[in-house]
């Protein structure tokens, strides 16, 4: 059996950038670092993977430290590898990204974050290390994802409207969608369905909730991508 101990040890970390959506806006969770390198900048919440852990649960496990986030959407997308993204020495980090329902969840920062916040995703403070990069190319993963599988319902309410689910699309894409063919896609898709509830209260006219049906999706999923404009 070959040794490994001669071999050059590096750290190991996990970055996750964690989108939402609340009041009509996409929006990212960042954390204000409380310990050194960059201490009191705004940034993606991470940190070590430690003892036997998977990055995937070293992964949950600072989200829910950092921000009290817990049980939500993951994916992993990119591992960011440059020699000198860490100050401190050579760090490799294992980035993911992350999806809630923003106006679902209250962020609550803890041990290693001096407090936790929403952003607006297109107005973001500048971010220490390499975290401008990893946010930047999440974005890209995101945009490439939501038109392959329905992860985009994870941003949403378990009933939602036709308005509110164009407007998330505008907002990932950072667009402008035409309604009447929005609409007229949507209607192809059988696995939204409108439901019999409506919104009320409000300044608007109510209007029809639909709901994600899971189930009819996996049955008749297909490779095409199903996006909605």
């Amino acid at each position: 059996m070959i040794k490994l101990h001669k071999r050059s040890h590096y750290s190991l970390s996990v970055d996750c950038v964690i989108f939402g959506y609340a009041d009509g806006k996409l929006k990212v969770a960042l954390i204000e670092r409380k310990k050194p390198p960059f201490v009191g900048h705004w940034a993606i919440p991470g940190g070590f993977v430690e003892g036997d852990e998977t990055v995937e649960q070293a992964a949950m496990r600072e989200l829910k430290e950092e921000t009290g986030i817990h049980d939500i959407y993951m994916e992993q997308f990119h591992v960011f590898s440059d020699p000198d993204r860490d100050p401190r020495g050579r760090v490799i980090t294992v980035a993911f990204f992350a999806l809630i329902a923003s106006d679902k969840i209250e962020l609550v920062a803890t041990d290693d974050a001096a407090q936790a916040q929403w952003f607006s995703a297109y107005d973001l403070p500048s971010l220490p290390f390499d975290h401008d990069q990893i946010y930047a190319q999440a974005l890209d993963v995101l945009r490439l994802t939501v038109t392959a599988k329905p992860i985009i319902f994870e941003l949403l309410p378990k009933k939602f409207t036709l308005s509110m689910l164009q407007n998330l699309y505008e907002q990932i894409f950072d667009i402008i969608i035409d309604k009447r063919n929005f609409r007229k896609k949507m209607s192809k898709m059988d696995f939204i369905h409108q439901t019999a509830a409506i919104t009320r209260g409000g300044k608007h006219r109510p209007a029809r909730l639909y709901q994600f049906n899971k189930k009819r999706y996996e049955k008749n999923r297909t490779d095409t991508p199903y996006l909605l404009f």
